[in-house]
C-alpha cells in the first residue's frame, strides 16, 4: 500500500441532473479535483442495489451493481435514448439530498428503453457477459420471478419450486421469459461497462477506487435464494440466529442488523467457493479493498431472531486463518484492508496480526481516555489506514462540538490551539489542523470524508448507525465541489511526503 491520502465519497453524492450522482462527466471532473490536491485514492460505498433505508449494505446481491449508478448521457450518446428521453430522467430538486424514489423509476424507464434498441453486437455482448460472469443467471432469475410477486421475498413466492430454487423450473422459466430476462443481464452489463470505462480514465489520472465489501449480505436477496446451504436457515427457511453487534461506541442497545449468518462449515466444504468468487468481482471493480467488520472471521456476534435489540447474544467463531489461507492460493497478495473497529479483544488483535491486513484508525476516537489511545495520530502504525471518521461517524466539526468540556480541551491542546488566543479558535481550525495532523501522522494511507474536507457539520453526517431513515442521501452541489481547497490540501501531502 502506497504512502498517499484520498477522500471517502459514494458516487450517489456527486451532483448531476438525475437526482443523485452516476458514472458521468461529474465523477471524472472529482477525480481531476483530487488529482489537482495531491491525492491517490477515492474510496466509495459499496456499489451494490441499495436496499431497505436505501442503504448500500444490505443488498439484494452481493454482486448486482446499482442500475441508479448508470449514466443517461452515455446511453444517449450511445444511440440508445433519445434526447427527450435523456432529459425526461432529468429529476429537479434538492440538490443536497439524493431522490433515490425518483431516480429508481426513472431510470427503469430510461433502460427498459435503451434495452428495446439494442443492436445484434450488443445483444452478442450481453450473452458474452453472461457466460463470463457466473452470478448473473441466477440474479437475472431473481429479479424476473420477485417481479412477477410484486417484490415479495423469496420465501413468500407462490411457486414452491422457484422458491426452492429448483433448476428444473428455472431453466423453463427462464425459457418462458427469455426476453425480461435478458433486460435484467442487460442492465448489468451497462453498469459494467460504464463502471469499467470510467474507472480506466480515474486510473489514468493516478488515482485508485477502493471499493468496501459489507461481511454480510441481506436475507432477502439472491445469494441466500441461491446458495442457501451456506446459511444458517432451517427447512422451513426461518433464520434461527442473525447478525449484529453487541453495546457498542454508537449504541447501548447494540446494532441488531439481521442479516443471516453464515454457516462456515459448508463454506470450507465448498473449498470456499462462493467468497472466492465475490472477491474476484470485487478486484474486478476496485483497485484496493475495506472488509467491513472484518471480526467476523475471527468471531461473531449471533442474536436469536426473536430479539429487539442486540445486547444479548453470544460470540461464536469465524472461520479464522484457514479462510485465509486457501484466499491466499487465489490472490496471494491481496490488497484488502480491515475494518477492525469496536470493542477491541485480545483475539482479535493476534488475529489481525497473524492475518497480515492493514487495520484502521479513527481519529475521532482518539480522545477518549488517556495518551495511550491507539487513535491519536502519532500512535498510528505505518501500516494502517487512519481516517478523521468513517461513513458512521458524525463529521469532523460535528464532532467536536458534542464533545465534553474535558475532551474538548484535550484535542486544542493536541493540535496545538491551547497556544492560541480563543477569538482564533475557530471551527475551521480545528477541523483544518486535525486534518493535517492525520496527514502527518505515520499510517501509509489516509482517508477524509468529503464533509470533513469543506469543514462541515453534522447536517450533514452521512449514517447514523441504529436509525432507520434520514440516511445515505447527502449529496453535495457543483459549487461545494469546487470550494475544496485544493491547493492546500496539496501543500500538505507534499510536505508529509505523501506526493
Amino acid at each position: 500500500m502506497k504512502r498517499g491520502s484520498g477522500v471517502l465519497l459514494h458516487i450517489s453524492s456527486l451532483p448531476g441532473p438525475y437526482g443523485l450522482g452516476c458514472f458521468g462527466e461529474e465523477a471524472l471532473t472529482f477525480a481531476h479535483s483530487l488529482k489537482k490536491a495531491g491525492m491517490t485514492y477515492w474510496q466509495v460505498l459499496p456499489f451494490s442495489v441499495p436496499g431497505s433505508g436505501n442503504s448500500p449494505y444490505m443488498s439484494l446481491s452481493a454482486f448486482a451493481g446499482n442500475p441508479m449508478l448508470i449514466d443517461p448521457d452515455s446511453l444517449f450518446r450511445q444511440g440508445l435514448i433519445t434526447e427527450e428521453e435523456r432529459a425526461g430522467s432529468e429529476i429537479p430538486g434538492d440538490p443536497y439530498v439524493a431522490n433515490f424514489s425518483d431516480c429508481k423509476k426513472k431510470r427503469s424507464i430510461v433502460l427498459r428503453k435503451a434495452y428495446s434498441r439494442i443492436t445484434g453486437r450488443i445483444r452478442e455482448e450481453v450473452e458474452s457477459f453472461i457466460r463470463e460472469q457466473d452470478w448473473v443467471d441466477d440474479l437475472a432469475l431473481f429479479l424476473l420471478i420477485r417481479n412477477q410477486n410484486d417484490g415479495k421475498y423469496w420465501w413468500e413466492w407462490t411457486d414452491e419450486d422457484l422458491r426452492r430454487h429448483d433448476s428444473y423450473s428455472l431453466a423453463a422459466h427462464r425459457d418462458r421469459f427469455r426476453n425480461e430476462y435478458l433486460y435484467y443481464c442487460f442492465v448489468q452489463y451497462l453498469f459494467f461497462s460504464q463502471w469499467s470505462d470510467l474507472k480506466k480514465e480515474i486510473n489514468r489520472l493516478g488515482i485508485q477506487i477502493i471499493g468496501d465489501i459489507p461481511i454480510y449480505v441481506s436475507r432477502d436477496s439472491v445469494d441466500v435464494w441461491a446458495h442457501r446451504k451456506l446459511f444458517r436457515i432451517d427447512d422451513r427457511l426461518v433464520f434461527p440466529k442473525v447478525a449484529g453487534v453487541p453495546p457498542d461506541y454508537f449504541t447501548s442497545k447494540g446494532q441488531l442488523w439481521g442479516n443471516p449468518l453464515y454457516d462456515w462449515k459448508k463454506h470450507a466444504d465448498e473449498d470456499y467457493r462462493w467468497w472466492r468468487s465475490r472477491l474476484s468481482n470485487n478486484f474486478e471493480i476496485y483497485d484496493l479493498l475495506r472488509i467491513d467488520h472484518f471480526r467476523g472471521f475471527s468471531s461473531y456476534w449471533s442474536v436469536s431472531s426473536d430479539r429487539e435489540d442486540a445486547v444479548i447474544g453470544e460470540w461464536e467463531s469465524g472461520p479464522g486463518f484457514s479462510f485465509f489461507d486457501r484466499l491466499r492460493l487465489d490472490f496471494p497478495e491481496p490488497a484488502i484492508f480491515a475494518e477492525d473497529l469496536g470493542e477491541p479483544t485480545e483475539d482479535l488483535t493476534d488475529f489481525l496480526d497473524k492475518v497480515g491486513f492493514p487495520g484502521m484508525r479513527v481519529f475521532q476516537f482518539g480522545f477518549e481516555g488517556e495518551a495511550d489511545n491507539k487513535h491519536r495520530p502519532h500512535d498510528y502504525p505505518k501500516a494502517c489506514v487512519a481516517y478523521s471518521g468513517t461513513h458512521d461517524n458524525d463529521t469532523l466539526i460535528g464532532w467536536y462540538r458534542s464533545l465534553p468540556e474535558k475532551n474538548a480541551e484535550v484535542v486544542l491542546d493536541y493540535l496545538g490551539l491551547s497556544l492560541f488566543p480563543s477569538s482564533e479558535i475557530t471551527e475551521e481550525n480545528i477541523s483544518k489542523s486535525s486534518i493535517r495532523a492525520i496527514i502527518g501522522s505515520p499510517a501509509d494511507l489516509v482517508i477524509f470524508p468529503f464533509q470533513d474536507l469543506l469543514h462541515m457539520n453534522s447536517s450533514r453526517r452521512m449514517n447514523i448507525p441504529g436509525t432507520r431513515s434520514g440516511n445515505w442521501a447527502v449529496r453535495f452541489s457543483r459549487e461545494e465541489l469546487d470550494r475544496i481547497d485544493a491547493r492546500w490540501i496539496f501543500r500538505m501531502n507534499r510536505l508529509c511526503g505523501r506526493i
